[in-house]
C-alpha cells in the first residue's frame, strides 16, 4: 500500500521500525535514516528479513533530505528525530512533495520554548501543495488528543475540565536517567508550569502544583502540573474547555538530581568556553548520561497515561477516564525498547497507517484531534496499546 521513510534511530525510531515491519499489508517499502547509519543497520538487522533499507542523512540539511526523499520516493515521512529538526524536515517534504508526520512540536535550539505557531504557519504551504502534515502523533502529544477527540465525539455534549495524567512507575535501576533524549527531557521538565483556565494561561513556578493521584494497577504517585504542548491545540479545538492541565509523575530522587543539575549549571543551553572549545553544558551532560535507548533490558514496571474529563452529556454532569497501561518488560520483549519509547513509537506508526489507508488524508497542517479518532482507537487495541474506559468514577481532580 505505501512507502514510508522513518527519520531517527533512537528508542522511538526503533519501535516505529519494528511496528511498520509488522504491518506489511500497509507498509510495503520501508527506509530508516539517521545521522549515524550504523544505528539504522543494527535496528534493521534486529528486525531481519531484509524488510528495511537504511540510509545516512543529516536532518538539519534540507538539500540532503530532499535528495534522499527524491531517491526513495516515500509517500510519508515519520519524523522521530529531534524537535529542533521539524522545520527542516517539513521544508524538505514541501520541496520533494512528501507527506509528513511527527511526534513532538518544533522548538528552537537556543531557547526552551514550546509552541505550535512555527508549524501551524505551514498550513497554507501544505494545503497548496496538496500534502498532509500530521503534528504530535506520539502518546502525549498524540493519543492524549485522540482520547479527547473520542470523548468529545461519543461521550460528551460539552467537555469542561480536561486533565492529562502521565505516570511512569517503571524502574530502570540507574541512579539518574531520562526516558527519552536527555537534552529535550531536561529542557521540558525544568520549565515553568502552565495550564489553561477560564480563557487564560496561568503560569506557575516549576513543579509548584502537585498532589498524589491514583493510577490503575500502580497506586498513588505524586503528580506535578507541567506545561505540555497538546494543551495549546486542545483548548483551541475544544473551546468549551474551562480548564486543561497536564500532570506528570516524578520520583523525589529524580527531582533532587534535576535540582542539582540546574544549580551547578549543567542544564544550561547556551555555549560556554571550555579549554578553548565551545560546548553546551546540557549537550555534554547528554553524552555522559545513560542512553535512553539502552534502558530497556532491565526496565521493570509500567507506564499509565490517560485523560480524565468532566463535562455534560444529555444535560447531566458526567466524568470519563480513558487510559493505557504499558509494561516496560513487554515492550522490550517485542521491540528491544522500553515502554516510554513504545508508547510514542506505536502511535506514530498508526498515524502513518491512518494516512496511507486514506482515513487521515487532508491537505494542510493538522493536530491529531482534528481527524476521526475511531479508526485510530481501533488500531491502538490491535497494535499493543489497549485502552480502558471508566465512566462516572472519582477523577481526584
Amino acid at each position: 500500500m505505501g512507502r514510508v521513510l522513518i527519520i531517527g534511530a533512537g528508542g522511538v525510531g526503533t519501535v516505529v521500525a519494528h511496528k511498520v515491519a509488522q504491518n506489511a499489508d500497509v507498509f510495503t517499502d520501508i527506509m530508516l535514516a539517521s545521522r549515524t547509519k550504523s544505528k539504522c543497520d543494527a535496528i534493521a538487522k534486529a528486525i531481519g528479513g531484509d524488510r528495511i533499507k537504511t540510509a545516512q542523512v543529516d536532518a538539519d540539511n534540507v538539500d540532503e533530505l530532499v535528495a534522499l526523499f527524491n531517491d526513495f520516493k516515500p509517500e510519508i515521512v515519520i519524523n522521530v528525530a529531534l524537535p529542533y529538526q521539524d522545520l527542516t524536515i517539513m521544508d524538505a517534504c514541501l520541496k520533494a512533495g512528501v507527506n509528513y508526520l511527527d511526534t513532538a512540536n518544533y522548538e528552537p535550539k537556543d531557547e526552551a520554548h514550546f509552541e505550535y505557531s512555527w508549524q501551524w504557519a505551514y498550513q497554507e504551504k501544505f494545503k497548496e501543495a496538496g500534502l498532509t502534515a500530521i503534528l504530535g502523533c506520539g502518546f502525549d502529544p498524540g493519543v492524549s488528543g485522540i482520547y479527547t477527540a473520542y470523548a468529545a465525539k461519543h461521550h460528551f455534549d460539552e467537555m469542561h475540565y480536561l486533565d492529562i495524567v502521565d505516570c511512569n512507575a517503571g524502574d530502570h535501576h540507574k541512579a539518574f536517567a531520562t526516558n527519552f533524549n536527555p537534552e529535550i527531557n531536561i529542557r521540558e521538565v525544568t520549565q515553568k508550569g502552565k495550564y489553561f483556565e477560564n480563557g487564560e494561561w496561568v503560569v506557575t513556578e516549576p513543579h509548584e502544583i502537585h498532589k498524589p493521584l491514583n493510577y490503575p494497577n500502580i497506586g498513588p504517585k505524586e503528580s506535578y502540573v507541567i506545561y505540555h504542548e497538546e494543551l495549546e491545540s486542545l483548548v483551541k479545538n475544544y473551546p468549551t474547555l474551562k480548564r486543561a492541565r497536564f500532570w506528570m509523575t516524578f520520583g523525589q530522587e529524580y527531582l533532587t538530581h534535576l535540582r542539582v543539575i540546574q544549580n551547578i549549571g549543567m542544564a544550561r543551553i547556551d555555549e560556554i568556553d571550555y579549554n578553548g572549545q565551545k560546548i553546551v553544558p546540557i549537550q555534554f551532560l547528554k553524552a555522559v548520561l545513560p542512553n535512553p535507548g539502552d534502558l530497556g533490558e532491565n526496565y521493570t514496571g509500567e507506564t499509565s497515561i490517560g485523560c480524565r474529563i468532566r463535562g455534560i452529556k444529555d444535560g447531566k454532569e458526567r466524568t470519563y477516564y480513558v487510559y493505557n497501561n504499558c509494561s516496560h518488560e513487554a515492550a522490550y520483549k517485542e521491540t528491544g525498547a522500553q515502554g516510554v519509547s513504545y508508547t510514542t513509537g506505536v502511535p506514530a506508526m498508526i498515524g502513518a497507517m491512518m494516512f496511507l489507508k486514506g482515513e487521515w488524508k487532508r491537505p494542510g497542517v493538522f493536530n491529531v484531534e482534528e481527524f476521526n479518532p475511531d479508526p485510530f482507537m481501533e488500531q491502538l487495541n490491535k497494535q499493543g496499546l489497549p485502552w480502558v474506559e471508566v465512566f462516572d468514577g472519582d477523577l481526584e481532580l
